[in-house]
This record gives structure tokens, sequence and C-alpha cells, in this order.
């Protein structure tokens, strides 16, 4: 026998039902895979398929078992009775980012999807999408031929520009934004540790003090934002007054908290989430220079050197291939959670009540048997059928918890893209790009050289 399958044989645990589970080798004391997984966790989710359909790992002290096939992925994320947001992790996540869609139980959930949907109809895409348009060609009115710039930090002021036009019909100024960044990082870094350690928040340590500080600087920009929104008065066309007057089954608007919560969520993604795309898409692009060239191609025939605007979406068909390809390469949402409601079975095992379930779309989307070449950047996959197998294409999520937001997400980061690679060159500057690996799988900075296009200079 091999010393791989030796290992291999070895990692298998027998559960409570007599099925087996596929025990992950490499845990360590205390931390279990935690330090595994924070160091390196793209390549140790990308390892887990060879442990099966089901892998079992720890993290910290909880017991978690990580979906490695796309059936058994797509059964936890669409069946929201058997498997919910619920379980110690949840609670820390809410008591830090609230009870929004993003990680409100079945019960909530539903009611507060029921209430936001129509703010996300496609009759409202056109008004969001010249929103966009605005705030691209504000962004980089004052970019310079020769300059250099950090495009994450670029990205994400862009992207939360969108978000607070869109939603409240303001924004804040850039050094504004700067700082919210900046407490979204370690916000955002702090949590994923706290949900997954939980004594190690109430340590009086400097990185808990800069934590506890991160969070109320988030928190209390929320709050400002929906105070200050009643000064704008009555009319504003943004999802705002349609949140507002928004109504359940039952007549019943949302109370201050949900709206407070859905606000946090809502400026969470619209930032952070869709400016990550963008800049992994142009670091894609970087290096294959035969796409990006088709891309300029089919931008400079629609666009002419203007931003893009919503009757240019259906023409910018690459541009958009390109989007679907880098959020199957880099979901934003790498790592989900779910946790067992009662005994149950999941991928012919047997897991009992408060079982947590691991969702890595970032995982799922880089399998060589569901995706041909499947590390390799290539847009025009998508020409064909989408995949055959559910549960292979997750950057949204599925079933009721699937993002609300999906078609705006997707238009954003179309437009901006388009817009940005029509007028300029984007040349990354330095060594491979950093990952940070929190809530949203992000570039931790990427420099580039901005330099403006002979065609539209």
């Amino acid at each position: 026998m091999s010393p791989g399958r030796l290992e291999r044989k070895r990692s298998l645990t027998v559960g409570n039902g007599g099925t087996e589970f596929t025990r992950v080798p490499g845990k360590r004391p205390v931390v279990g895979h935690l330090l595994r997984l924070r160091r390196d966790p793209l390549g140790f989710l990308e390892s887990l398929p060879a442990y099966g359909d089901l892998a079992r790992v720890r993290l910290g002290p909880w017991r978690a078992f990580v979906a490695c096939h796309p059936d058994v992925a797509h059964e936890v994320l669409t069946d929201f009775r058997r498997f919910d947001r619920t379980g110690p992790v949840y609670d820390k996540v809410r008591q830090a980012m609230g009870a929004g869609l993003a990680t409100a139980g079945y019960h909530d959930h539903r009611r507060q999807r029921l209430v936001m949907q129509p703010a996300f109809r496609h009759e409202h895409l056109s008004g969001y999408v010249e929103v966009m348009r605005k705030q691209v060609t504000a962004a980089t009115a004052d970019w310079q031929d020769g300059q250099e710039l950090d495009l994450t930090e670029a990205m994400f002021e862009l992207t939360t520009g969108v978000a607070l036009t869109a939603l409240f019909s303001s924004r804040l100024g850039g050094q504004e934004t700067r700082e919210l960044r900046s407490a979204l990082d370690v916000f955002l870094g702090g949590l994923t540790s706290r949900a997954a350690l939980p004594g190690i928040g109430r340590l009086p340590t400097p990185g808990n003090r800069r934590y506890a500080r991160a969070l109320d600087h988030w928190q209390t920009q929320v709050r400002r934002l929906i105070e200050g929104y009643s000064e704008l008065g009555t009319g504003q066309d943004d999802l705002m007054s349609r949140l507002l007057a928004a109504r359940d089954e039952e007549g019943h608007a949302l109370s201050y908290q949900e709206l407070s919560d859905q606000v946090a969520v809502l400026l969470l993604a619209g930032g952070e989430t869709t400016s990550s795309a963008v800049v992994w898409a142009v670091h894609l692009l970087s290096g294959r220079p035969d796409v990006l060239a088709a891309v300029r191609a089919e931008v400079d025939a629609v666009l002419g050197g203007r931003a893009a605007g919503a009757a240019d979406l259906p023409q910018l068909g690459l541009t958009g291939r390109v989007v679907k390809e880098t959020l199957r390469l880099y979901p934003p949402g790498w790592l989900t959670l779910r946790t067992a409601t009662h005994d149950t079975t999941l991928g012919g095992h047997r897991l009992e009540a408060g079982s947590m379930v691991l969702i890595s779309p970032y995982l799922l989307h880089r399998r060589e048997d569901f995706y041909h070449d499947a590390a390799r950047f290539e847009p025009d996959r998508w020409l064909a059928s989408p995949p055959a197998t559910r549960g292979s294409y997750l950057p949204f999520g599925a079933g009721a918890t699937k993002c609300i937001g999906e078609e705006f997400g997707e238009a954003e980061a179309t437009v901006i893209l388009a817009s940005l690679l029509g007028r300029w060159e984007l040349t990354p500057i330095g060594g491979p790009v950093t990952c940070s690996a929190r809530l949203v799988l992000s570039p931790a900075s990427f420099r580039v050289w901005v330099s403006a296009r002979s065609t539209t200079s």
C-alpha cells in the first residue's frame, strides 16, 4: 500500500450511525485546522476533495464538515429547514453585522426577502446603472497618465460611492470612505477569528481594541446614514425609499433595527464584494493579453471611450463573460456555513443536530471533473450552456438565500470594468497578488500604473 493510501485509510473515523466520515489530517491542538485555513485558505480548500464528498475538519473548538461535491452543497443550500443559519458562529456574526438578509435564519429571512424583493426588480436596474455610470466617470476624473494607485482602494471607494448613491442618494467624501474601508479591514478580519475562537475576543489585546473601535466606527456610520436620510426630503428614487415603502404579506414595514441590518449588509455587499470582483478581473486579464485585447476591441466598438450605460450591457457580451469567469475563480463569498437543525443524512452520512457544514464556492468552482482546465481563466467557456451539475457555480449562493442583488452586482462589475478598460491601461506593479481571506475573498492590495489609452487620449 502506498504512503498516500495509508494516510487516507488512517484518516477514516466512524460516526455514531456507523458510517465513515473522512477526517482531514494535520489539525493542531486547540486551533485544529484554523491556522491552515488562515495561512493558506485557498490551497487548504483545494486539497479537501481528496478526502471525499464530505470532509471533516476542526476549526477551533468546532467540528465541521466541508461539502466537497456540488450535489452535497446544493442540498445544504436549498434545504433551509434542515440546514439553517443557526449556532454559535452565526450568533457571533449577527452580534457584529445584525440579522440582515446575509445572516438571518429561515423564518426572519423569508419575511425580509419578501419585503426587499421589489426594490431589486429588473425594472429598476436601468436607474441603478445610471448611478454606476455617473460614479465611475466621477471617480476616474482625476486619474492622470502615469499615475500609480492601489486599485483595491480605488475600486472600494468607487463601489461604495455607487452603493451610497443608489441606496441613499448621497455619498461620502474620499477621506470618509478610506476610513470606512480601514474599519472594514479590521472588522472583517477580526470577525473571522472571533467566530471560530469564541474566547479570543475577551482578551485585552491591542488587536481586540482595534477590532472594537472598527466595529463601533462601522455601526456608527450606518446609523448616521439612516438618520441623515430624512434630511433629503421625500420623493427620492433610490433603494432606501423603496425599502421604507415596502410591506410584508401582513402589511408590516421593516423595523428600524431590520432596516439598519439591511443597510449594513447592502453597504458591505455593494462596496466590498463588487470592488473585489473588478480587481480580480483586472488581475486575471493581465495574465491573458489575448483576452484583454478582445475585451478592449469590444469596449471600443460599443463605448468609444465613454462610460458604459444600461443600453450598452447587452452588447458587452465578452466583458460580461469575463465577470462571470472571474466570479468562478474568485467568488467574493468564498466560504459559507449552515448548521443541521436536527439529526439528518447528508452525502450518505448521518449528521447529528448542531453539526456545522461549510460550503466553499471557491473549492467547488475549481473541480476539474466539473470544469475543464478549471484553474485557467477562460471567459469563453460561458458561451456554452451553464454547468449541468447543480451547485457547481455558486458565486451568489443558491436556494432561498441566493443573493438578492445578483443582477445589480453583475451589471455593476460589467459597467465598471468596461468603462475602465476603454479609457485606461492598468499595468500591475510588483509581485503576486496577496489574497485577504476574510468574509469576502479580496486582494489585499493591487498596485497598478495608470496610462491613458492612445485611442481615447
